[in-house]
């Protein structure tokens, strides 16, 4: 093997590795909401387990991002450690479909069909539709079909590379002396285990061994070893991610270590006997790419058969290696490690951002029940609301804007633009509680009292924002675009309501009915309800921006209370629901 070997080898190796990362996560983004719902199934059924990560495996490409993200998951408080379990078993089978890729390329027939199935001959045409794709394609999802095609282009491209960089080896004999070595079943398994260790991926170790391979000079007597090693190399990736987790994400790692140590250990005795007893023929035969495909294959079938009826004792096991503080631990409210898997990061998100809506509707509903009935303990609840959505209010825009900086699809842009939107509206709505909180507590401290009259006209005004504050979150929640559309008539309803209020206190204040100190309050108060409305206006209007991927919202409400039926007949209804006169009457 000449020096100029060693670089192709390098470049090779390179490219092989490079193509694989590009692919995995141009088709990470690709599934985007596929993979989302694909994982929003799990059940504490194993087998809905097993098949999820086995799915989602294949799809990505890597059982490694697959842990990592179970990892994040039960690090979020997302998945149970029972659900991570038959996950993580799904996915060591499920990143055996790359060496079944790979080994196309052992195909040798002169029939032209047959061939082509070869990768050298498909691949330069694959390879041509990506570029194609990827510069001409204005949509998100073609380009990343185009990326996809190029980074599987590029992988096989690196293959090919490798194996004739290696071809001179065959003739070498300290190489098949080093495999010969290799046939020693725990030298076989460190080596495979150190390897993987390193390029943190058992697919793209597996694909190296592959290339190794088509010298001739690599055994199934070493290949099986080495394969054992390299299932425990890939669980390096998920502890590295579980440090600084909670209890729970660490264990889900330790699960991954466990499962694979223990299969390799059970199955490498078992190996070593037959072995031993029998000496197969077969080891000793040079291994073909197809045949690496199916020992890794089996391999994995075998460790997740025997291990998926043990899963209870598994998870007693790293409950026991790992035990639970004395203390319940926190769900971490965004994990980083999910960075790398847009649509999965902003299903994170959502759920953050919901518990931050029900924080701040709770705080305007029970400061709108303090101006009337003033309560302490209430007061004190409000203002800890208040500080819990400017805590997730700074946690979700600085997790949003390290997911923003990264390359996101089409779809998942437009939804992170319209999650940062709605943070600073559901935080706005908390700051007008605590300044209605205020009002009231003015009340209080000056001894000023609304008259009876404005107390009922209150209510009116009350139950219409309570009215709007409900549809705009229904609208977020369950993407209910009919809610959606109710809000912007409600909105101008509130509008209207707000001068008529104003109008009736200072009819009162000419009758000497009310106070001028209570007419500053009744001002704050209309002030901050009527805001209130407008923000639950701009919610719902980015869940309707969000259809038409435009985020101009105020182009569209416009539009909607010019040229919309519906528009008009949703303001008449509401308008007569909200009447003063009627509404206290009834």
């Amino acid at each position: 093997m000449s020096f100029f070997d060693v670089l192709h080898l390098i470049g090779g190796l390179s490219l092989f590795l490079f193509g694989m990362t590009f692919m995995g996560q141009a088709l990470e983004r690709r599934a985007g909401n596929g993979l989302k719902v694909l994982l929003g199934r799990l059940t504490t059924n194993r087998f809905a387990g097993l098949a999820t990560g086995l799915g989602v495996t294949a799809v990505i490409q890597s059982s490694s991002a697959t842990t990592v993200m179970v990892v994040g998951f039960v690090n979020s408080g997302l998945m149970t450690l029972r659900q991570a379990i038959n996950v993580i078993m799904g996915a060591n089978i499920g990143t055996t479909v790359t060496a079944w890729i790979l080994s196309l390329a052992g195909i040798d027939s002169k029939n032209f069909f047959v061939s082509l199935l070869k990768p050298s001959s498909f691949t330069p045409i694959l390879a041509l539709i990506g570029i194609v794709l990827y510069m001409m394609a204005k949509n998100g999802k073609r380009k990343d079909t185009g990326m996809i095609l190029l980074g599987f282009a590029t992988l096989m491209y690196g293959m090919e590379t490798m194996s004739g960089a290696v071809s001179g080896l065959r003739s070498v004999p300290g190489f098949q002396q080093l495999f010969l070595a290799f046939t020693h079943p725990l030298l076989g398994v460190l080596a495979g285990a150190v390897l993987t260790a390193i390029i943190q991926s058992s697919s793209a170790s597996v694909g190296i061994l592959q290339a190794l391979a088509s010298t001739g000079a690599v055994t199934y007597g070493a290949v099986v070893p080495i394969i054992m090693g390299q299932n425990i190399g890939t669980c390096v990736t998920a502890l590295i991610s579980s440090v600084g987790t909670n209890k729970n994400a660490k264990r889900a790692a330790l699960v991954h270590l466990g499962f694979n140590v223990i299969g390799a250990v059970v199955w490498l005795t078992v190996f070593c006997a037959v072995k031993a007893a029998f000496a197969p023929v077969i080891l000793t035969q040079p291994a073909s790419l197809m045949g690496i495909a199916v020992s890794h294959s089996v391999f994995n079938i075998l460790c997740t058969m025997l291990m998926l009826p043990l899963s209870g004792v598994l998870e007693k096991l790293v409950c026991r290696l790992i035990p639970d503080a004395k203390e319940p631990e926190k769900a971490k409210e965004l994990d980083e490690r999910l960075l790398g898997s847009p649509a999965l990061a902003l299903n994170q998100c959502k759920q953050v951002l919901d518990r931050m809506a029900v924080s701040a509707i709770e705080a305007l509903q029970g400061s709108m029940k303090c101006v009337v009935k003033y309560e302490e303990g209430a007061a004190k609840q409000i203002r800890a609301l208040e500080e819990e959505t400017d805590h997730l209010e700074d946690v979700l825009g600085t997790y949003l804007v390290k997911l923003t900086s990264r390359q996101l699809g089409e779809e998942d842009s437009v939804k992170a633009t319209e999650y940062m939107k709605l943070i600073g509206d559901y935080e706005r709505i908390a700051d007008h509680a605590v300044n209605i909180l205020e009002a009231a507590e003015e009340t209080v401290q000056k001894k000023v009292a609304l008259s009876p009259r404005a107390v009922e006209e209150y209510n009116v005004i009350c139950a219409a924002v309570s009215e709007i504050l409900a549809l705009s979150y229904r609208a977020f929640s369950k993407t209910d675009f009919a809610s959606a559309r109710m809000t912007e008539p409600l909105e101008q309803v509130i509008d209207n309501l707000k001068e008529e209020l104003r109008t009736c206190h200072i009819l009162r204040l000419q009758k000497g009915e009310c106070s001028v100190a209570a007419g500053f309050i009744w001002s704050d108060l209309l002030t901050n309800l009527e805001r209130v409305s407008d923000h639950c206006s701009n919610i719902s209007g980015c869940v309707l921006d969000t259809v038409g991927r435009n985020m101009n919202m105020h182009e569209n409400l416009r539009f909607i209370r010019n040229s919309d039926e519906e528009y008009r007949q949703q303001y008449n209804a509401f308008q007569h629901k909200y009447n003063l006169l009627h509404f206290i009457e009834e």
